[in-house]
């Protein structure tokens, strides 16, 4: 599963980006323009800031009812001001959720599709609504050829799953309310679905920034541990009763004064809290589930160790025992 944002002017210009970058976010879908005339005031800093870390940035366009070939030729005018239409790119998006948009939107869509193709000489196109417009207004078999993905809105806190189902369903913005370090107020989540991987919809295949490893499996006595917001290598060492140096050689860290939120790395044994293993605060997309896999676990013994009646309810920010 790959992680992801969408932002609009709200957000502001003051974004940081390492930190974004830091809590696993791969691709960010920035708002360029809605309607004939409206452009984000902030739309080329942020996707400027995204890029500058690695992250795949990509245009989208709000729609209103009416004059599509305008719209489009508004959009694609700004997307290619930006570089957004080059290679690497996140495919450009098609926001469909306009309230005024009454009766059949599909004729719109279609039409959209072939104006934004003739265009801007692209084929690929993202195409965004929630839930209830893909089961009740939508119907993308007479519009998503093998140039258009799909992507649902459900808030549900289950990130890649939804309500819905369609062979290009794949992307799921599952929270409006999300929280991603580098961001001072809420900003929308996304996760990928199923098999679907960011690589899928960057243009011209370019491959989604490399996943850091994890480390090769040291001598006994060392366990896996997830780099917290606000960790350096100084402070794991000292309170895991190692050195700088020795941290920086296991896991082959050329700087160890760099070191990223997010990404595992060894650290001596029952350092974390005795016989129970290292600590771990939740982060936005995690579930017991997924971590009882990565910890080579199980969910039950997650939830014994921790004190969870819930297994399907844990909060961001809590901090977990690692069984």
């Amino acid at each position: 599963m790959d992680y992801g944002i969408d932002i609009s002017s709200w957000q502001g210009s003051s974004i940081g980006w390492p930190a974004v970058k830091g809590n696993n976010i791969s691709f960010a879908s920035v708002k360029v323009t809605e309607a004939t005339g409206y452009v984000n005031p902030h739309v080329t800093a942020q996707v400027d800031g995204a890029r500058s870390v690695g992250i795949h940035a990509g245009g989208y366009h709000y729609a209103h009812p009416g004059d599509v070939a305008g719209q489009v030729r508004h959009f694609v005018a700004n997307l290619n001001a930006r570089g957004l239409l080059g290679s690497g790119s996140l495919w450009p998006m098609l926001d469909m959720e306009h309230h005024t948009f009454i009766g059949d939107p599909n004729g719109f869509i279609a039409e959209f599709i072939r104006e934004f193709r003739a265009q801007s000489g692209r084929r690929e196109l993202l195409v965004y609504a929630n839930q209830h417009w893909f089961t009740r207004r939508l119907r993308p078999d007479e519009w998503a050829d093998d140039g258009v993905i799909l992507w649902c809105a459900q808030y549900n806190s289950n990130p890649g799953h939804v309500d819905y189902s369609h062979p290009r369903l794949a992307i799921h913005q599952h929270s409006q309310e999300g929280i991603v370090p580098g961001f001072t107020g809420f900003v929308d989540r996304n996760a990928t679905i199923g098999d679907w991987r960011v690589g899928s919809f960057v243009l011209d295949g370019a491959p989604a920034p490399a996943p850091q490893p994890s480390p090769a499996p040291a001598p006994s006595g060392w366990v896996p541990y997830v780099i917290q917001p606000g960790d350096t290598l100084s402070g794991i060492a000292a309170r895991t009763g190692t050195t700088v140096a020795e941290l920086a050689s296991r896991n082959g860290i050329a700087d160890p004064d760099r070191i990223y939120a997010g990404k595992t790395i060894l650290i001596p044994g029952g350092a974390g809290g005795g016989s129970g293993g290292e600590r771990y605060q939740i982060r936005p997309g995690d579930t017991l589930s997924a971590l009882a896999v990565r910890w080579g676990t199980t969910v039950a013994a997650i939830a014994a160790r921790n004190g969870i009646t819930n297994p399907d309810y844990i909060r961001t920010g809590d901090w977990l025992t690692r069984p």
